[in-house]
């Protein structure tokens, strides 16, 4: 004899399910007002902040003109100058101090820098003496040129301006 056990409902899964159903569309609209209230005032703001950003120095530049670096105060005798070696290879600052020396300055000092992986050559001043380093640079045919970086004045041994020797 065979028995079959009468199937049992269980209200409660359907009701689980329809309620999780209308808690995710509930979900759902609070995402997309949240987002048609917030999303324009948020990107207006970023719109705004971004055009500060980008627009504020091209609207400065047009206020007030930067000056023109001054021209050099020492004459090119008057210009001490050290070279460090900041490329590794034995001989480089020297060669460069001869150079320099060729051109008129006067050479300062030369020796290694505080490291030696520069990539590339350039040219640092110290405070007051960008005009001077900026001409150096020129008769160099150097294109980096700024301020001490790395450097200390005191590393300058008094020099006004410093080679430091690239790749």
């Amino acid at each position: 004899m065979e028995h079959t056990l009468p199937q049992i409902q269980t209200p409660w899964r359907r009701a689980t399910i329809v309620a999780g159903a209308i808690a995710a569309v509930e979900l759902i609209v609070l995402v997309v007002l949240g987002v048609a209230l917030l999303a324009e005032p948020v990107a207006q703001g970023v719109t705004q902040a971004a055009e500060r950003q980008v627009f504020a120095p091209v609207v400065q530049k047009r206020q007030s003109p930067t000056p023109v670096a001054d021209a050099p105060k020492l004459t090119r005798a008057e210009t001490s100058v050290i070279v460090l070696n900041g490329s590794g290879v034995a001989g480089a600052a020297a060669s460069t101090a001869e150079q320099v020396r060729g051109k008129g300055y006067t050479i300062g000092g030369v020796g290694n820098a505080p490291r030696t992986d520069f990539t590339r050559s350039l040219v640092m001043f110290r405070a007051g003496h960008e005009a001077e380093a900026k001409r150096l640079a020129g008769d160099l045919k150097l294109k980096i040129v700024g301020p001490l970086d790395g450097l200390k004045p005191a590393d300058l041994l008094g020099a006004h301006v410093a080679v430091i020797i690239g790749d």
